[in-house]
């Protein structure tokens, strides 16, 4: 197919009808979690990786991509006949992922143009960036104005998640800045913001339905919104969360979707995030 093929990784958490619909391409990330092969953990959908935790005392890990997985879908893309690739990447601060896509991009260069863009973030912020990437390509644009859709959402979006506890995190070695910030007070209910690529505090809470409402507020005083998205690791109290943001109406549909294993592996079961990109 001709025009500009988008491509990412898994940890976008697009959900499957959005991929269908503007024919976006998803190079995933392995996850592992404890026996469970990768193959295997490939297969599960977001809900279903979620029973798999519930069920097991380890700890999912993460991989990024090889640069021969990139390369393939760049090759495919020029196969089919795209004139160029976009590929959107999660953020570099957290993930080998972008250096394998552009080593993947390198592989390919006599074949066909690609640009990789570091997203500075992570689960529908990624995915919103991947999507202004592909309406831009749906619209007829060549490579550079593509890419440049991509580049100017990266300052409009905004990540933040409410955690059941910092356990996951701090095990999976992406606290990062937030360490420092929420300190040894493992009890409070912990909301994390992705800040230029990296996870930061943002707020303490001292329980679940403030660290809620906590977020809420923060939605709806965020100003006029393109998109709004809530993420969430099985998250029981989902309906109370979505009714806290009845008010508030976004340019384009609300998107309610499971954060998938390779979020989920580091944020943990109950994860409650809400991705913002403004007007």
């Amino acid at each position: 197919m001709a025009g500009i093929r988008v491509v990412t990784d898994s940890a976008a958490d697009l959900p499957v009808e959005l991929l269908k619909e503007h024919d976006i391409v998803v190079v995933p990330l392995d996850v592992r979690l404890g026996d469970v092969p990768a193959s295997e953990m490939s297969s599960l959908t977001p809900a279903e990786f979620w029973v798999r935790v519930a069920q097991s005392d380890a700890l999912a890990e993460t991989s990024a991509p090889s640069p021969g997985a990139f390369r393939d879908a760049f090759a495919a893309a020029a196969h089919d006949g795209a004139d160029g690739v976009v590929c959107v990447t999660l953020s570099s601060a957290l993930s080998a992922t972008f250096q394998s896509a552009v080593a993947g991009a390198a592989a390919v260069a006599g074949e066909i143009a690609v640009e990789v863009i570091d997203s500075r973030s992570v689960t529908m912020g990624e995915g919103f960036i991947v999507l202004d990437a592909a309406e831009a390509a749906a619209r007829g644009g060549d490579l550079v104005s593509v890419a440049g859709a991509a580049r100017a959402s990266i300052g409009k979006v905004r990540v933040l998640g409410g955690l059941d506890s910092l356990e996951t995190l701090r095990r999976g070695g992406r606290i990062g800045s937030a360490q420092a910030f929420f300190g040894s007070l493992l009890a409070i209910k912990p909301v994390i913001e992705v800040r230029d690529g990296v996870v930061a505090g943002e707020s303490r809470q001292r329980t679940r339905s403030r660290s809620l409402r906590y977020l809420a507020d923060k939605v709806a005083e965020a100003g006029p919104l393109e998109r709004l998205a809530v993420a969430h690791a099985a998250a029981g109290d989902l309906d109370v969360f979505l009714e806290m943001l009845a008010g508030v109406r976004p340019a384009r549909e609300i998107v309610v979707t499971h954060i998938g294993a390779v979020i989920g592996a580091h944020t943990g079961p109950g994860t409650m995030g809400v991705c913002l990109e403004l007007v």
